[in-house]
């Protein structure tokens, strides 16, 4: 399935996950480098050289946010990585790691 990363006005670091074959289909997701400077979940070299990567600062780290009417959580063990110049991107359930499935995301400050 093919997505289209969608910067969000006025919030940097926020998208919107569009599925370009099911319009309707959308997930919001976040910069983990801007809203979560400590995440930093061990990813597999072979998962980042399927994608092309080589070197990882050319890796996006998203990752899924579930925002609701008692505040919003992100889901840190599954995230989303994009190589940044060749577009490609999956994502990864982190197996044998401490990340919660549903962490809260606190107020940003700074």
């Amino acid at each position: 399935m093919e997505f289209e990363l969608q910067p969000i006005a006025g919030a940097p670091g926020l998208f919107a996950l569009r599925s370009l074959e099911r319009p309707g289909t959308r997930l919001f997701v976040l910069d983990a480098e801007h809203y979560l400077p400590d995440y930093s979940p061990a990813v597999d070299q072979g998962r980042l050289d399927a994608l092309g990567i080589r070197d990882r600062g050319d890796a996006l780290l998203l990752v899924v946010a579930n925002p609701s009417e008692s505040g919003t959580t992100v889901n840190l063990l599954a995230p989303i990585v994009v190589n940044r110049s060749g577009g490609s991107a999956a994502q990864i359930i982190l197996e044998d790691q401490d990340w919660p499935l549903r962490a809260e995301l606190g107020a940003r400050t700074a």
